[in-house]
């Protein structure tokens, strides 16, 4: 690198020490891409830099992480949705030029949208009301994101004026918005916790969301119901020799596992010193060695219980047991209220969705399960997509409980093979076209 004559040494001190040095590694592994980041340390710049390759959707495999004294190294074994390292000369650009300028608390601005926050307690039929609200006000709904967790929901939603098509900016709208929202999310008994508000900007979406359900102390609450035992084991101990506490995680791998948990460490106001991640076929094993900002580790009893129940909220929130259907078809003012409103007639909860729109076509992501969070019905399901359209709405993911039933049914009796609730349910689905075999 050249520097220009006139700057002095101390200026190219500072240029190097506030500069990332990031370095993408193809011929290491065999299965996976290392990206290794090395800069100064402050807080927050472990959470930036798993947000650049999580953003991306990419899958980290291992990681190692340290920071000590003013120093901060990662290394990141990643690859993409499919398993495969990463080859795109593009996308290796773009995570080398991400890593190295990544500041703090960065935003995400308006860009001609206007960012609705809402929490409260959620219920079937919710989001229908939402919808049909925002289309009875004439907004636009452009992006939108919804969490459900232990009764609780949190949503960002991203709209325009109709009219206009621009940021609203009439205060006696944004006041009308705000209201109808509000008694919409109170309901009948959720008059102090229900909450809106509007933003012209907001941060990283899902740590905003991240951050709205921490508020709305999603992990004090007890789930109505538990359908999997495949919860996240979560522990906490002291390492007094050293002065550190010790997070250890054990749950299922998924994508943005690593970046959920980071986002809620930092934002409890910890550090994150040293962590080794690893992954073994299904299943993430992640240790964080944490401190205060202050320097000093975990120190009560009480503190200790609520780092675990936070950490395990961090990993269910994004997690869904409902049938994932997507949504792709020609947007139009209302699509989402018509459709959420199908939902909601047919008795099927949406526990989260991820809404987007490109150009004039609408791309929609919804999770959903029965009334009182069962698995919902193919039968209903087919009722639902042959309303919206066959074409427009599809079945792309089953719901995990379906998968256990099938392994711990289809079991061989006497020599004999019993035909299964498990296989039921398959042949089902493949009749009503749902699946593409039922073997």
């Amino acid at each position: 690198m050249e520097w220009p004559a006139c700057t002095n040494e101390y200026e190219k001190l500072l240029r190097r020490m506030n500069t990332n040095r990031v370095a993408i590694d193809n011929a290491v592994c065999p299965t996976a891409t290392l990206v290794k980041v090395d800069s100064a340390r402050r807080h927050g710049i472990l959470l930036d830099a798993v947000q650049v390759l999580t953003d991306l959707n990419l899958s980290i495999k291992k990681a190692y992480i340290s920071s000590d004294g003013k120093w901060f190294m990662d290394v990141f074994h990643v690859t993409d949705q499919q398993g495969n390292k990463l080859t795109d000369e593009s996308v290796i650009k773009y995570i080398e030029q991400s890593l190295g300028s990544i500041h703090n608390e960065r935003t995400n601005h308006s860009n001609g949208l206007t960012a609705l926050e809402l929490t409260g307690t959620d219920r079937v039929g919710l989001l229908s009301e939402v919808f049909a609200v925002l289309a009875d006000l004439q907004c636009d709904v452009v992006e939108a994101k919804v969490w459900t967790h232990n009764g609780r929901i949190a949503s960002l939603i991203y709209v325009k004026d109709c009219d206009s098509g621009s940021t609203i900016e009439d205060s006696q709208k944004i006041n009308r918005i705000e209201v109808r929202l509000r008694n919409i999310l109170k309901g009948d008994n959720d008059i102090r916790s229900a909450k809106t508000t509007v933003a012209l900007s907001v941060m990283h979406t899902e740590r905003r969301l991240h951050q709205m359900m921490f508020a709305d102390r999603d992990y004090e609450r007890t789930p109505i119901l538990k359908f999997t035992s495949d919860s996240p084991l979560v522990t906490v101990q002291n390492w007094a020799e050293r002065g550190y506490s010790v997070v250890n995680v054990q749950c299922k791998d998924r994508i943005k596992l690593l970046f959920d948990l980071v986002c809620n460490l930092t934002d409890m106001e910890y550090v994150v010193f040293h962590a080794t991640i690893t992954t073994n076929g299904d299943q993430a094993y992640l240790e964080f060695y944490i401190r205060h900002k202050d320097g000093t580790p975990i120190s009560s009893e009480p503190e200790r219980q609520r780092v675990i129940q936070c950490l395990k909220a961090a990993v269910e929130r994004r997690a869904s047991e409902g049938v994932r259907l997507e949504l792709c078809a020609e947007d139009k003012q209302g699509l989402l209220a018509e459709v959420m409103r199908i939902f909601r007639e047919n008795a099927l909860n949406v526990t989260r969705a991820e809404i987007s729109t490109a150009g004039n076509m609408a791309t929609n992501v919804f999770y959903v399960t029965d009334a009182i969070g069962n698995t919902a019905d193919p039968k209903i399901i087919e009722s639902v997509r042959q309303l919206i359209g066959l074409s427009n709405l599809e079945v792309k993911e089953l719901p995990l409980l379906w998968h256990q039933k099938e392994e711990r049914e289809d079991q061989t009796v006497g020599g004999a093979v019993w035909l299964s609730i498990g296989s039921l349910v398959r042949r089902n689905l493949y009749n009503l076209g749902l699946i593409k075999s039922c073997s």
